[in-house]
């Protein structure tokens, strides 16, 4: 760390100790990315109107709070007054149908909306996600896919608060306990939208025979299934859409047509807020274990926090993903924003399971495909792009 560093680090104990703010260390066991460590430490709840300056606050909106990112300057006067000055947002349902079928998961599932909607389709608008196949995701799932609102310019995403919702939080540290806890229940139970509730945009899809996805661009709606190929700009709906599919072409060093099971991987990362909880190294295990990384590929799978960290260790999954040749690293947000010395190489593609593959983001020149832990893990064995649905998991 360097000198300047050091000061702001001094400076913030000196003001948590003299405010009485707890801080939590950097070696402190609960230590990692904020949209990890809320919901982990119950600080998430539903009903509260969280602040944060990152864009992808929009994760907290998995457990029924409106989340969203702010500025730095916004963020000091959130301290100063409690309040933040915010435009209304135009409300927006996307409401989803159909089983999900074995190796896809939630991320396949964000992605799909992200295809279907745009990264401007939600501009403007809180987005909640519901129908049945939001209530059947776990809130690993949902906070994925919330996570991924503010990708379709969404001012925050949200699920209303369920029996799921309450069960993830029950006996968190920052939950409320004893008697205190089934009243917060009861409230939250209010917090759900209306039977007949009216939103001034309404999206449906049915995912029923929805595809592991893998994004192909350079913008988190560029997005094909792995049995589809690379899009041809030729094909585009409009002359704006044919020249962003040019440039990605371009920078990503693809031709159009090619297979997606043809594209091979430099690197492989697991992590960033979207996918590093338990839920997601436990599913990426299930496609490592016992086996190898292909010849000329690192992988690297970095927990979303301390004890994220330590439940994996204890379960074995670091050495699962260690014996297969992945480095097993600390909490923290590493590649996916190409943080400290976790930068791809210009010309380097990568499996992610981060959420923006814009140019240059993990690195300068580098090429970013955004899937799922268990794609990722596939594409880290086997050096390529492959359908984990044919894959044999190993529990």
């Amino acid at each position: 760390m360097g000198r300047g560093t050091l000061q702001v680090l001094d400076e913030f104990r000196a003001e948590c100790a003299a405010h009485g703010i707890e801080l939590f260390e950097l070696d402190d066991p609960r230590h990692g990315i904020i949209h990890v460590v809320g919901p982990e430490q119950g600080f998430t709840q539903p009903g509260l109107v969280i602040a944060s300056a990152d864009s992808h606050t929009s994760s907290h909106g998995a457990l029924g709070a409106i989340a969203f990112g702010i500025g730095s300057t916004e963020l000091e006067h959130v301290l100063a007054t409690q309040t933040v000055l915010q435009m209304p947002s135009a409300t927006m349902r996307v409401g989803i149908d159909g089983v999900l079928s074995d190796g896809v998961a939630a991320k396949d599932l964000a992605l799909a909306v992200l295809r279907h909607i745009g990264v401007r389709g939600g501009v403007g608008h809180a987005i909640e996600f519901a129908g049945p196949t939001v209530d059947g995701l776990d809130m690993p799932g949902r906070l994925t896919l919330c996570n991924m609102a503010v990708e379709a310019g969404a001012r925050c995403g949200m699920v209303a608060p369920d029996d799921v919702t309450f069960e993830w939080l029950h006996g968190r540290p920052m939950a409320p306990a004893g008697g205190s806890w089934q009243t917060a229940v009861e409230h939250w139970r209010t917090l759900r939208s209306d039977d007949d509730a009216r939103f001034g945009r309404e999206v449906r899809m049915d995912v029923s025979h929805l595809t592991p996805q893998i994004s192909w661009g350079t913008a988190p709606d560029q997005v094909i299934g792995i049995d589809e190929r690379v899009p041809d700009p030729r094909d585009a709906p409009d002359e704006s859409t044919a020249r962003a599919w040019r440039r990605a072409l371009q920078y990503m060093g693809l031709a159009a047509g090619a297979a997606i099971g043809d594209i091979t991987v430099d690197r492989v990362f697991i992590g960033s807020c979207t996918n590093s909880r338990l839920e997601d190294l436990r599913s990426a295990a299930t496609v490592v274990r016992g086996r190898r990384l292909a010849d000329g590929v690192r992988g690297m799978v970095v927990p979303g926090s301390g004890l994220v960290r330590a439940a994996a260790e204890a379960e074995g999954l670091d050495r699962v993903f260690v014996e297969a040749g992945f480095e097993w690293r600390d909490a923290g947000c590493s590649m996916c924003l190409a943080m400290n010395d976790d930068v791809l190489a210009a010309g380097q593609r990568c499996a992610s399971t981060s959420n923006r593959n814009f140019e240059g983001r993990q690195g300068r020149g580098g090429r970013t495909h955004l899937v799922s832990p268990m794609m990722a893990a596939a594409a880290a064995i086997t050096g390529h792009f492959v359908d984990v649905r044919n894959w044999k998991f190993r529990d």
